[in-house]
């Protein structure tokens, strides 16, 4: 079993090492944004998507089933592509490699991956991006970042997202970054609402200033 699991990460690897050299020649920025399911993820892209629609951004949509997701952010005049994993329970380096293929990029463009939802399987897997980004709802706990440490380790930022509910809600966000910083000291925090749009200017200042 631990050969096997060797083998199929080292494959990934060799494949994520090539989408990377693909996307930095081509001065692409690479975002990988992960968490569970129910964390506002979608509606955050697609709030994400309608500010940043006429400035170069394509989405990589990754599902189990449907195209639900992808038709959402085809609506805000972003291009969109939809992988579907089937059984799957995170998209692959060769998944998005297809994927690019596909939509045949410009040079210079934003390109956000929406993996699937789970906290996981996709922290093992290396797609090419330039940085993971973790959401986190104020609806889950606060010690989420200590149950899945891996995720939060390889992230290099971190939404505290739906914040707009805290009024409604037990949970300490202080508490939560702290937790955070715990297996990654050097995770970034900003804390978003795409309802109220609370920490949506510092979030797209955020992936401008990567670009």
């Amino acid at each position: 079993m631990v050969q096997i699991e060797q083998d199929i990460l080292g494959k990934n690897d060799a494949i994520a090492a090539e989408n990377r050299k693909r996307f930095h020649q081509a001065n692409q920025l690479v975002v990988n944004l992960v968490s569970s399911p129910g964390s506002g993820k979608t509606t955050l892209l697609t709030e994400t998507c309608r500010r940043l629609a006429n400035d170069r951004v394509v989405v990589i949509e990754g599902d189990q089933e449907t195209a639900n997701d992808a038709d959402r952010i085809r609506e805000t005049g972003v291009r969109a592509i939809q992988v579907n994993t089937g059984k799957g329970c995170h998209l692959d380096a060769a998944m998005i490699g297809s994927a690019c293929d596909r939509l045949d990029l410009d040079q210079g463009e934003l390109v956000i991956i929406e993996n699937v939802g789970n906290l996981v399987c996709p922290a093992g897997f290396d797609l090419g991006e330039r940085h993971k980004v973790a959401i986190l709802s104020v609806t889950e706990g606060e010690d989420k970042p200590l149950k899945y440490p891996d995720m939060f380790a390889a992230s290099n930022l971190m939404l505290v997202n739906k914040v707009d509910l805290l009024p409604h809600l037990n949970f300490d966000v202080q508490a939560c970054i702290d937790n955070a910083r715990k297996v990654n000291p050097e995770i970034q925090v900003i804390c978003t609402s795409a309802t109220s749009g609370e920490g949506m200017d510092e979030w797209i200042d955020w992936l401008q200033k990567q670009r």
